[in-house]
Formats: C-alpha cells, sequence, structure tokens
C-alpha cells in the first residue's frame, strides 16, 4: 500500500543545509574534546499529504534528523522551516502553537507509555495539556481515536502492560493523532513487533494518513517496510543523504551502490537469489573522524582516486531522482539487484 501523491505547492516543512555535531570524551586529560559528526548538511523538502521514508544503516544520523525536525534538538548550523517558520528561532508561545501540529510515535511503545496511568488517560492526556475542548468532548475524543486505531472501547481502562505489542503501539498512535497534527514523525515505530503485527499497523497508518490527511517522516532501516507506505524514499549514510526519489524509482533503479546494497541485503525466498547479492564490504566509518571526499568509497566496487578525495555534489539525474555519487551515470542501466 503505498503513501499518498506528493503535493506540488510549497512545501509542508524545509530542511535546509542542517548540521548536528555532538562533542564526545576528550582525547587526554587536557587535550580536545572529539566531536561526532552525526549530520553533515542534509537539505529535503516535505510536502502535505506524502510520506517520505528515511533509511539507512544504524549510527547513520535517521533518528537524529527525526530530534531535529521536531526541535527536541537544536542543529549546529542550518534551518528546519514548518508552516512557513524557522521553529529553530522562534519563541516559547510560536513553539506552543506549533508544536500541536507535529508529533512523534516512538519505536518502542511501552517505553513510551506511563506504567501508572490507563489506556484513557494517556490518549486523552494531550487534550488536556493543550486545553482543548470540554470534558465531554475529550471522552468522545478518546472514543473516537481508539475506534480509529481499532481497539475495543473497554480497554481503556486498562494498563500499558496489560495489553500486546500491537495495542501499546496503536495507543502511542492515538495519543499522537489525537489533537489532529500535520506531521508526524515515526521512528523506527514498527521496528518492535512481530512481523504480522508490523504490517497490521503499516496499514493502519496508511488508512489513517487517507482518512486524515497526515504527513509522516518514516524512520526506518526495512526497506521492505518502508517501500509499502512511502511515497519517497531518501537513503541516508554517515550523516548525508546519499539518494532520494520516488519509492517506485529509487527501488527499480538506483544510482548509489550504498541504496543497491540495501535493497540486495532484503531477504527473498528464492536461494538462487541469495548467491547474486551485492554485499557491503567492511564497517560504517568513525563519525569522530570522517573520511575526506566520499564516504562510502572505503566499501564501494566504484571507488577511485576521485572518489577518495572529492565529496560529491547531490545533484539532480533523471526526473527527480537526486544522488550524492560521482559515478551515478555509470551505474545507470547496470544489472539490477534482487529486492524480492
Amino acid at each position: 500500500m503505498s503513501g499518498a501523491k506528493t503535493n506540488e505547492n510549497e512545501p509542508l516543512m524545509q530542511v535546509r543545509d542542517v548540521v548536528r555535531h555532538f562533542i564526545g570524551p576528550r582525547t587526554s586529560f587536557f587535550g580536545p574534546r572529539k566531536v561526532a559528526h552525526a549530520i553533515n548538511g542534509v537539505s529535503f523538502d516535505l510536502y502535505a499529504g506524502e510520506t517520505l521514508g528515511l533509511v539507512g544503516e544504524s549510527g547513520c544520523g535517521k533518528s537524529t534528523i527525526g530530534r531535529l525536525i521536531l526541535n527536541l534538538i537544536e542543529p549546529t548550523s542550518g534551518s528546519v522551516n514548518f508552516l512557513g517558520q524557522d521553529i529553530t528561532k522562534v519563541n516559547k508561545q510560536e513553539w506552543r502553537n506549533l508544536r500541536r501540529e507535529m508529533q512523534l510515535v516512538f519505536q518502542n511503545p511501552l517505553g513510551a507509555l506511563n506504567p501508572r496511568l490507563t489506556i484513557g488517560s494517556q490518549i486523552r492526556e494531550p487534550l488536556d495539556i493543550h486545553n482543548l475542548g470540554d470534558a465531554q468532548g475529550r471522552d468522545n475524543k478518546v472514543l473516537e481515536m481508539l475506534e480509529a486505531v481499532r481497539l475495543p472501547p473497554h480497554l481503556l481502562e486498562r494498563y500499558p502492560h496489560q495489553l500486546s505489542g500491537g495495542q501499546q503501539q496503536r495507543v502511542v498512535i492515538a495519543r499522537a493523532l489525537i489533537i489532529s497534527p500535520k506531521l508526524v514523525v515515526c521512528d523506527e515505530s514498527v521496528s518492535a513487533l512481530d512481523v504480522s503485527v508490523q504490517a497490521q499497523v503499516v496499514n493502519l497508518l496508511a488508512d489513517l494518513q487517507k482518512k486524515l490527511g497526515l504527513t509522516y517522516l518514516f524512520i526506518t532501516h526495512d526497506l521492505s517496510v518502508v517501500r509499502h507506505i512511502s511515497t519517497r524514499i531518501a537513503v541516508m549514510y554517515l550523516g548525508r543523504i546519499v539518494e532520494l526519489a520516488d519509492s517506485e524509482t529509487l527501488l527499480e533503479n538506483p544510482m548509489h551502490p550504498y541504496t543497491r546494497a540495501l535493497i540486495s541485503a532484503v531477504p527473498v525466498p528464492d536461494p538462487r537469489a541469495r548467491a547474486s547479492r551485492a554485499a557491503i564490504k567492511g564497517e560504517p566509518p568513525n563519525p569522530f573522524n570522517p573520511p575526506l571526499g566520499c564516504a562510502f568509497h572505503a566499501r564501494c566496487p566504484h571507488a577511485d582516486d576521485k572518489c577518495n578525495t572529492q565529496l560529491p555534489d547531490f545533484r539532480t539525474i533523471g526526473e527527480k531522482h537526486m544522488v550524492a555519487c560521482h559515478h551515478a551515470e555509470a551505474l545507470v542501466g547496470n544489472q539490477k539487484p534482487n529486492s524480492g
């Protein structure tokens, strides 16, 4: 099931040249502190009604991007423009108004819920915090959201530990959507669930998107999940987006070697297909000491001296297909990786 079509009007959110560094430990007692280059100049647009899938290995910066666009952490440099305002520069009252328009669905639903509060109290909590509606109206809204996420009303008086993992995640989704946000960030929101439950929750998110006109940033490491819900897919590697295109184009004609390897790593039931996979050799570079040139060059079978010394531009090739690779044109038309 694919996400809604991209709106060609003004983007809902514009992320421009965002950089985020984290200060690490000192190299010695009086030495300088190490600096982790978590995000290294990320730019993208997010359009109303679409789902942008953000994929990559653990540690590539996906969750950091999610926290940045929700203003949970500040960028070292760059801007995040949401509904016409740079959220890194708004005052407290402006931010309080904007905060209602963006919500987060966490990876671990049980950890996101208060074990001492009933399910009904926790779904209602955002309405209480933002003082929306009267008491009866809030109770009706809770019942409406519970029905929307396909949970029975008798669960309202239960506690989180009395629910299954899938039910807990539906409660987290209901709580996030009850104040009608425009943007929802789903940070690995199905990775802790069983495969069968993952499919149910992904289908639920897609249905709610169509019904409520939601916009998703769907963060995951699993291409087999993101392909079913995303309008577009952005691939991250060591703090940069290395490829961005609509889902069908990216999965059928990947231009970056890292994207091709990720697609090849998706499990397939055919044993004959496994032998032809493009494995990624080596380990990701150290973010405290990022390499010169292309960050993927040490693991790339197509790397040359240019890749070792020059950072590739993030450029458009074809129709709305962006890639950061010196040899992207040479890879076009090569045999596609088997994605099952």
